[in-house]
This record gives structure tokens, C-alpha cells and sequence, in this order.
């Protein structure tokens, strides 16, 4: 991140960074031990991206905590050797090593809880040669980001069947986590839920599939249409892509757009549907409009790959903050991204 990004706008992210980078160790470690593995990368990340952060910066953040501190919830994660890494990427070997100590220190999870916190390699691997049902429920349990990319290293035939068993779906037995537990506690500490858990579904199904890269999408949704068309046109009902961002109401895309760099903004547009366009440039100032138009125009020709990027970090941040309740999404389709 340059010094003009921060002087100029700061996002939820960019000041959680700046937090943490403030606090000192001790201090950031216990914040840490209370994110899941997707907000703690986030952060991670913009930690080792920042440079030069001004005092102003640093002191308008700690205003906005000190406002905000009393809403504060905590939500209990355990750690893996994911956020030893990345933390050591983001704050250096030497600095990192008490905080990932302390971060560490007495942290346990399930079995399925820590696969949360490693690479998509890493899970697929360590299902690959399971019951396929057993992969289906790991892969229905993880978010669906992660899911995605989990899918992507097993070939199509293995990708069909996961993705059929997890639109069956609806609730597993005690007894099937426990097993499953079992299975990984050699490598995992943590013990089974006694309660029966609601996963997978058509909906999830479909969160999946969102996530999945577009030639890998369709050839699933041809196979699945080929299977049973009545379920490829409930999954196709149920995903939300890039042109469905015109169906969100005005408050949601402000609340979005200042997420969203301008840079990614305008990869992003370089594909989508006119209805998108229209919807972003009503929703941002006469002149920020302009700026974005101009954006576009002077941007010579890009690969799909990149506008597909584009759109997916897009599409993952406002399902982050519909999940939180910060926007609603609104339309349904199965148009895949251009």
C-alpha cells in the first residue's frame, strides 16, 4: 500500500493494520486471537503492504476505536501454521516470532475448524483419498471461497460428484463429525460437535460455484444440467454474480464502493454488463464518475483472467458485508463472469 493510498482513503482493513501495527505485540496478539483465518490474512496482508503511515493517520484511527470499542464481539478461533506464516511475511521473522507465540498459545480446534486455517492444497490433499461423502461435508463446512479453491485441484469427474453430494445436503449426523474428527485429529486437536449441524444444501452449492473459475463453472453446471436439469436451474437461481451488482439498491453499492479500490473498480467494469456501469456511475459523485470514465476509456485491452480477478474480489467483499449485514444483495441469474 503507498503512502497516497492511506493519505487518501482508508478502509475497514487498512485501519484494523494500522491498529494492530500501533498496539505492540502483546496487545495485537490477543486482537489476533479472535479473528477467523480470512479477516486475520486481510490483515496480515495490508500489515505488510503499509509504508510511511502519517501520525494524523495513526491518531484518526485510534479516534474511531476508541468510538467504536464498546460493540466490540469475539469469536473464538484456534491457529495453524497458515497465520505462522503469513504473519511472518507480514511483520518479518525476528518481530513476528512472540506474536505468533501468543497467538498460538492455548489455541484448539475441531478437526474441520482447522482446516479452515490451511492452503486449498493442503485440505484437498488431505481428503483426497476419503470417502467422497466425508470430502463433501469438509468441503460444504469450509467457507465457500476456500471450497472453490479446494475443488480446483481435483480433476472434473471428482469435482461433479462432490458438488452433487453437497447440494444433498441438509444436516449431518453427530456421529459422522465425530468420525470425521477422528479422521483428522492425528494432525488436529479438538473434539466433535454433540449436536446434529446444519451444512451444505443448494445454497451453498451455489456459494461454491460463485467462487470457481468460469471455464471450471461451466463445465460443472453442463454436467450437473446433464445429471438432473431441475437442480442446475436451482443452483443457477441461487448464485449471484458480477452483472447481478445492478439489482443492489443504491445505499448498498455506496456502502460497497468505498471498499473498493479504483484500480479493481475499473478492471472490474472493463467486462461488465452496461446496467453495472450505469448503477456504479449514479452511485459516486458527478466528478468521481468522470474520473471513472476516463478510467476506462484510457484503459487499453485486458485479459479475461484479470477482469475475472477483478469482479471476484468485488463479489467477495459485498458477500462479506451481506453476511454482516451491511448490504443487501438483490438479483438472481447464471450469467458466468466475461
Amino acid at each position: 500500500m503507498s503512502e497516497n493510498r492511506v493519505a487518501t482513503k482508508m478502509n475497514k482493513v487498512d485501519k484494523a493494520a494500522i491498529l494492530l501495527l500501533s498496539l505492540g505485540e502483546t496487545d495485537a496478539a490477543q486482537v489476533l486471537r479472535h479473528l477467523g483465518p480470512k479477516e486475520v490474512q486481510r490483515v496480515g496482508v495490508a500489515m505488510a503492504q503499509m509504508r510511511n503511515i502519517q501520525r494524523e493517520q495513526v491518531e484518526q484511527v485510534m479516534g474511531e476505536f476508541v468510538e467504536i470499542v464498546g460493540d466490540q464481539t469475539s469469536l473464538g478461533v484456534g491457529a495453524d501454521s497458515y497465520i505462522r506464516r503469513m504473519l511472518t511475511q507480514a511483520l518479518g521473522e525476528d518481530k513476528a516470532g512472540n506474536l505468533i507465540d501468543r497467538i498460538l498459545l492455548g489455541g484448539s480446534t475441531s478437526g474441520l475448524d482447522s482446516l479452515k486455517w490451511m492452503e486449498p492444497r493442503a485440505v484437498a490433499d488431505v481428503i483426497r483419498y476419503e470417502h467422497p461423502q466425508i470430502q463433501a461435508i469438509v468441503v460444504a463446512y469450509l467457507d465457500p471461497d476456500q471450497a472453490s479453491e479446494v475443488l480446483s485441484h481435483f480433476d472434473h469427474k471428482v469435482r461433479l460428484d462432490i458438488v452433487l453430494r453437497v447440494s444433498s445436503l441438509n444436516t449431518v449426523q453427530p456421529a459422522a463429525l465425530k468420525e470425521l474428527n477422528l479422521i483428522l485429529e492425528k494432525q488436529f486437536s479438538g473434539s466433535a460437535n454433540s449436536s446434529r449441524a446444519t451444512m451444505g444444501g443448494v445454497k451453498r452449492a451455489a456459494d461454491i460455484m460463485n467462487f470457481l473459475d468460469s471455464s471450471i463453472e461451466g463445465q460443472l453446471m453442463d454436467s450437473i444440467r446433464e445429471m438432473d436439469a431441475d437442480l442446475s436451474s436451482q443452483i443457477e437461481d441461487l448464485m449471484f454474480v458480477f452483472d447481478n451488482l445492478a439489482d443492489v439498491d443504491d445505499r448498498g453499492i455506496q456502502a460497497l464502493l468505498r471498499e473498493v479500490s479504483s484500480d479493481v473498480l475499473v478492471l472490474a467494469l472493463k467486462g461488465s454488463d452496461d446496467a453495472v456501469k450505469e448503477k456504479i456511475f449514479k452511485n459516486m459523485s458527478k466528478r468521481a464518475a468522470e474520473l471513472l470514465r476516463d478510467d476506462l476509456d484510457a484503459r487499453g485491452p485486458v485479459r479475461v483472467s484479470e477482469v475475472e480477478a477483478a469482479q471476484k474480489e468485488i463479489l467477495t467483499i459485498a458477500r462479506r458485508m451481506s453476511e454482516s449485514g451491511e448490504i443487501v444483495l438483490g438479483g438472481k441469474g447464471g450469467e458466468e463472469m466475461l
